[in-house]
């Protein structure tokens, strides 16, 4: 086929698309998160809805009013910044739209591990270390949160204080000993 005949984005849609920052749910999971999680994602979603998509709709709308679009700067990367911004609404709108919000101050108290806790743990060697397990779209290792999907949370969850569980982690297996699971509410 002619390059002449081929759209110019197909390209950058196909780089784009293998550009998503967050790990896709498995089919069927539930998309659990915090309210503070889910704060975040909608004021982002509010951000570039109501005030950085329709800055950029103006801004594209003057550069195509000056001419020539083939060689128009502004034009350009407007377009293909509104393409990087509509393709954010639409992965935040649908993690939106999935979302179950779960606050983990409410919950009853009790010491078991469930999506939400926050579990303090104890390595073989005496580390200590604490946890919050929380959402996809909220896990932050930095600041000892964990996706209720990683191997550590699966390893965690459904277990009590006092329990010895095995989590498999890339430098092999390691045997954890829950020290504390508490329920607060995660900013």
């Amino acid at each position: 086929m002619n390059k002449a005949f081929v759209k110019e984005t197909d390209a950058d849609d196909e780089a784009d698309a293998a550009d998503i920052a967050a790990p896709a749910l498995p089919a069927g999971a539930k998309n659990y998160m915090t309210p503070a999680g889910y704060a975040r994602l909608d004021a982002e979603f509010n951000q570039l809805w109501k005030v950085e998509r329709p800055r950029l709709v103006e801004t594209i709308a003057w550069a195509a009013s000056n001419g020539d679009r083939s060689e128009n700067g502004d034009y350009i990367y407007g377009k293909k910044r509104l393409r990087e911004v509509d393709r954010r609404i639409r992965f935040l709108s649908k993690r939106l739209e999935h979302a179950e919000v779960v606050d983990p101050a409410t919950r009853a108290a009790t010491d078991q591990v469930f999506f939400g806790a926050t579990v303090t743990i104890a390595t073989e060697d005496g580390t200590e270390a604490t946890y919050a397990i929380v959402g996809l779209d909220e896990a932050d290792a930095s600041r000892g949160r964990i996706a209720w999907m990683s191997p550590m949370a699966r390893a965690l969850l459904k277990a009590r204080e006092g329990d010895t569980v095995v989590v498999q982690t890339p430098d092999g297996r390691r045997e954890v000993e829950i020290i504390e699971v508490r329920y607060v509410a995660l900013d």
